[in-house]
């Protein structure tokens, strides 16, 4: 039996004419505005576009001018197919390569484990990236058995991932100084309202991740959970990154991005180039940012005793 591993993300512009195509794929994502009507998407896509494209190309040049998603994907991927019997591969959502140009090339297959990059459960990332598979399945008009991997944040080999990328930024630090912080990509509250789970799974998520570092003797001045990325003048997910180390009297933050298995301009800009700009600003004494678990031999090993499950 032939099995493809199809390893899903949103994506990230790997040159800097990708930018453009990134931003309209992703705001005319029906998961995304939650506009149902399709001209009316498509229109309000072309103008946010329009709107923040010039921004964009600035803050990507300042990261090499594209994201480091793809890339580090494919470094994972390349790593799981050398000792495996099964083919992984992977497709985003908003950039190339897309769902329907990498199933292409697996037709022959009789079954598709879909594995979401997400440790959390939302409409916005989850199930966006299921919808777009399956719209490329159907297209193709494929036979092959499908699988599903939700979500995996209550994984126990996934949270020792993370609790091991925390302890290899702080070291032999005194931790009792340090705030840690795990960071989320914010939502729209009228998202969470509709019922998505994501606040919910986020919360959680953090709650065990403390009660792990607790277990191992990590013992933090304190731990917190803040939101980033909000966009727009639509009431967002709270407490805002920006707002708790605003609040902080110690001056020394330690970030896990708890969002994303793999770096991003989110991660890699966002928060250790704009954030730690405004650490600085701050009076911040130590200010670091965890790396995600990307494409290290533990998040390989942890995709495939996932499979086996």
């Amino acid at each position: 039996m032939k099995k493809l591993i199809l390893l899903l993300n949103m994506g990230g512009p790997r040159k800097s004419c990708e930018v453009e195509i990134f931003l309209k794929n992703m705001f005319n994502d029906p998961c995304i505005l939650g506009v149902k009507n399709p001209f009316l998407r498509k229109f309000l896509a072309f103008m946010i576009t329009k709107m923040r494209l010039k921004s964009a190309q600035e803050n990507y040049k300042q990261i090499g001018g594209k994201s480091p998603i793809c890339e580090i994907t494919q470094r994972l991927c390349d790593k799981l197919n050398q000792n495996n019997k099964f083919v992984f591969d992977y497709a985003m959502n908003y950039t190339p390569p897309f769902c329907k140009e990498v199933l292409s090339r697996h037709e022959n297959v009789d079954e598709i484990v879909v594995f979401p990059l997400y440790p959390h459960h939302s409409i916005t990332t989850v199930t966006s990236s299921l919808n777009d598979f399956y719209k490329a399945y159907n297209e193709l008009g494929l036979k092959a058995k499908v699988q599903e991997v939700r979500y995996f944040y209550e994984s126990k080999e996934y949270n020792q991932i993370i609790i091991k990328s925390i302890k290899d930024k702080i070291l032999s630090m005194d931790m009792g100084e340090i705030s840690m912080i795990f960071s989320a990509h914010s939502l729209p509250q009228k998202i969470i309202n509709n019922g998505d789970r994501y606040e919910a799974h986020v919360r959680d998520h953090v709650e065990i991740l403390t009660n792990l570092l607790e277990k191992d003797g990590l013992n933090f001045k304190d731990v917190k959970l803040a939101y980033q990325s909000r966009l727009g003048p639509v009431k967002w997910l709270e407490p805002s990154l920006n707002d708790v180390l605003s609040l902080l009297k110690n001056k020394k933050a330690l970030i896990y991005p708890l969002s994303f298995c793999v770096d991003n301009s989110e991660t890699i800009f966002e928060l250790d180039v704009e954030y730690r700009h405004i650490a600085k600003e701050l009076g911040f004494e130590f200010y670091e940012v965890c790396e995600c678990p990307n494409a290290s031999d533990a998040f390989a090993e942890f995709i495939v005793n996932n499979i086996k499950e």
